[in-house]
């Protein structure tokens, strides 16, 4: 990738505030909070991006709630696959299913509905630093019998050593960055 590719995305993160939560650097970022407001061309830059990256095999895009729901949405739109999104709270249907997830700087529970044996499914999120959710997203996926069809993030923030692959799926981002008290770097 080269420094003119996502031109807007590049902007947006560099330009990102950074804030401490405790001893993590958190940065904010539209496209990863929507803060401040998301423009229409950077999502509209990002969802192309992801749609010509994406596995033509995938039967439903899945994200996790909140700020996967802009980008998913975009990339439902564009491709006509129906956007499961795993939420923060139970709905209670039959076939719901429980993820405990843990990330650098929070943990929780999240709900799997909608999606069943047989199902291939796209994972589009803004975001991957230690791998928690989408680790505990795809334990869930294989619980339910659905099968990946990608991973494609769009910002690879490596705290740690990075994710290359979840369960043999690779990992794909749009951008890789490392964040500092100073600010955010683009790594490529």
């Amino acid at each position: 990738m080269s420094k003119q590719d996502l031109p807007l995305l590049r902007e947006s993160l560099v330009n990102s505030t950074i804030v401490k939560r405790g001893e993590y650097n958190y940065f904010i970022n539209p496209i990863t909070d929507g803060v401040p407001m998301i423009e229409p061309a950077l999502v509209t830059e990002v969802a192309d991006r992801i749609n010509s990256m994406m596995s033509k095999d995938a039967d439903i895009i899945i994200t996790v709630e909140a700020m996967g729901i802009p980008i998913g949405t975009a990339l439902s739109l564009k491709t006509g696959l129906p956007l499961a999104i795993v939420r923060k709270r139970p709905y209670l249907l039959p076939g719901e299913v429980l993820i405990n997830q843990e990330t650098g700087y929070s943990k929780g529970e999240l709900y799997l509905n909608g999606i069943k044996k047989g199902d291939r499914v796209l994972i589009v999120d803004d975001v991957i630093s230690t791998g928690g959710t989408l680790n505990a997203l795809c334990n869930a996926l294989s619980v339910v019998g659905a099968e990946i069809a990608g991973i494609l993030i769009i910002v690879g923030r490596y705290a740690n050593d990075g994710m290359d692959s979840v369960g043999g799926i690779d990992v794909q981002t749009l951008v890789n960055i490392s964040v500092s008290e100073n600010g955010v770097e683009i790594l490529d």
